[in-house]
C-alpha cells in the first residue's frame, strides 16, 4: 500500500494487524523487519495484510554490490562528539545488518530505503586505495590519523572478496599514515600482516565493537556480523600481535543490553583490550522506527520499557542530535551510566588515557609514484 507522506496510520507500530504482516516478512540473516521509505520519497510504502496470504516465506534477500566511483574518499567532520576529523569508508550500506546502526539514513540519499535495502543493496568503491594516494599527495595535506569503520564497516562480508579496506590499508602502510580501525569482525585479523608492522611504528589502532555477550541477542541485533567470542577472540589475536586495541560497548540499549556492561567489558580486558568506550543507543531518522518495528517482533514485552528509558536518557525523546548529548545522554541515569562506567574501566584496568597515534612518520607519495595495479588476487 502506498499512501502520501504524512498519514500517521502507516506508522503506527503498536497495531497488531501491521506487526504480523511485517512480522511475515522478516528474512532470515536480515536485521530490518522491513523496508520503510526513505525521508526523501514522494510516497510512503506499508505493508497490509489483505486476508490472502497463505504464509509462505518470503524469498530470501540477495545481497546486490554496485561498483560506485567518487572524485574523492576521505570524508571531512568537525563533530566534537568523536577524536577523528577524517575518515574513509570503502563502502556504502553494510551487510551485518545491524539494526540500531545510526547510518541506515544515508542509504536514503540514494532514493533508497535505510531498512532492507541498507543491508542487501551495497556500493563498493573500486577504486578508493588510488583515490587516497592522490589525496594524500596533494601540497596541502596536513598529516592526521584517518579513521576507518566510522560509517560503516570496513570488514562487513563483502570485504572478504572485494578487498578494498586491505588496499586503503596497503597505501596507509607504505606512506606511514596513521589509521583507526573500528570492526565488528573477526575479519580484521586477516590483515595482522600489515597491521603488526604499523603497530611498532604507532600507526594503528584497532577497536572492536561488543554489544553483548547473549548469543541470542547478538544474532538478532546483528545477524550477519561476528559472534560476540569470535571479536574477543579478535581483541586476544591482535593483543597478541601487539597492535593496540580497545573495546566498544555499543550501543548501551537501556532494559535490553545495559545490564551487561560489566561482563562486556571483563572479557574484553582479559583477551587483551586496552582501552574501552561506550555509546549510548541513537535512533536518528528513520532508524527510530525501524528499531521499534524490531522490538515489536523481537521483543515486544520489552518494547515499552525499553522506549520509555531511552526517551528518560534523551530528555523525553527518542533521540537527541545535539553535540555532546547524542553519545551520552543526559539527567540522573545518564550520570550513574557514566560513573560506572568509569569505575569499571578503573578497576579492570584500562588506561584511561587514549593513547595518540605518530604522525611525524608521514612521508606523502611523490607524483611519478602514484597509480597501482590493483590485482585482487595479490592484494
Amino acid at each position: 500500500m502506498q499512501t502520501n507522506r504524512g498519514h500517521s496510520a502507516a506508522n503506527d507500530l503498536g497495531s497488531p494487524w501491521i506487526a504480523k504482516s511485517r512480522a511475515g516478512q522478516m528474512q532470515k540473516g536480515r536485521g530490518a523487519v522491513s523496508n520503510v521509505s526513505g525521508r526523501f520519497e514522494a510516497l510512503e510504502r506499508s505493508l497490509f495484510h489483505d486476508g490472502w496470504s497463505d504464509g509462505t516465506p518470503a524469498a530470501p534477500l540477495k545481497t546486490e554490490i554496485t561498483d560506485e566511483f567518487p572524485k574523492s574518499v576521505i570524508s571531512r567532520n568537525t563533530s566534537p562528539d568523536v577524536p577523528f576529523d577524517r575518515s574513509v569508508n570503502p563502502y556504502r550500506g553494510c551487510e551485518h545488518g545491524c539494526v540500531y546502526c545510526f547510518a541506515r539514513p544515508t542509504h536514503a540519499y540514494m532514493g533508497m530505503s535505510p531498512g532492507q535495502d541498507f543491508e542487501s543493496r551495497l556500493f563498493a568503491k573500486p577504486q578508493a586505495a588510488e583515490l587516497l594516494e592522490k589525496e594524500l599527495a596533494k601540497p596541502n595535506y596536513k598529516v592526521a590519523p584517518i579513521a576507518l569503520g566510522t560509517n560503516t564497516d570496513p570488514y562487513q562480508p563483502i570485504e572478504k572478496q572485494r578487498r578494498i579496506t586491505r588496499q586503503i590499508l596497503k597505501v596507509l602502510a607504505k606512506h606511514d599514515h596513521p589509521v583507526t580501525i573500528l570492526t565488528k569482525s573477526r575479519l580484521v585479523v586477516r590483515d595482522l600482516d600489515i597491521l603488526a608492522p604499523m603497530a611498532e611504528r604507532g600507526l594503528v589502532k584497532v577497536g572492536l565493537s561488543v554489544t553483548t555477550l547473549d548469543r541470542k541477542l547478538a544474532r538478532a541485533l546483528e545477524p550477519r556480523a561476528s559472534m560476540p567470542q569470535r571479536r574477543l577472540d579478535a581483541i586476544r589475536l591482535l593483543s597478541d600481535a601487539d597492535i593496540p586495541t580497545s573495546v566498544m560497548f555499543a550501543p548501551v540499549i537501556p532494559a535490553l543490553n545495559d545490564h551487561e556492561m560489566e561482563q562486556v567489558l571483563a572479557a574484553a580486558a582479559h583477551a587483551g583490550a586496552q582501552e574501552a568506550g561506550y555509546i549510548l543507543l541513537r535512533l536518528p531518522l528513520e532508524v527510530a522506527p525501524l528499531f521499534e518495528e524490531w522490538l515489536e517482533v523481537h521483543y515486544p514485552d520489552r518494547k515499552s520499557r525499553v522506549l520509555n528509558r531511552l526517551k528518560s536518557l534523551r530528555g523525553g525523546r527518542l533521540n537527541d542530535p545535539r553535540f555532546k548529548h547524542r553519545m551520552r545522554g543526559k539527567g540522573f541515569e545518564a550520570d550513574l551510566m557514566g560513573q560506572r562506567f568509569k569505575n569499571l574501566t578503573r578497576r579492570l584496568q584500562f588506561k584511561q588515557e587514549r593513547r595518540a597515534l605518530e604522525t611525524d612518520l608521514f612521508r606523502p607519495p611523490e607524483g611519478d609514484q602514484l597509480g597501482f595495479n590493483f590485482d585482487i588476487s595479490a592484494a
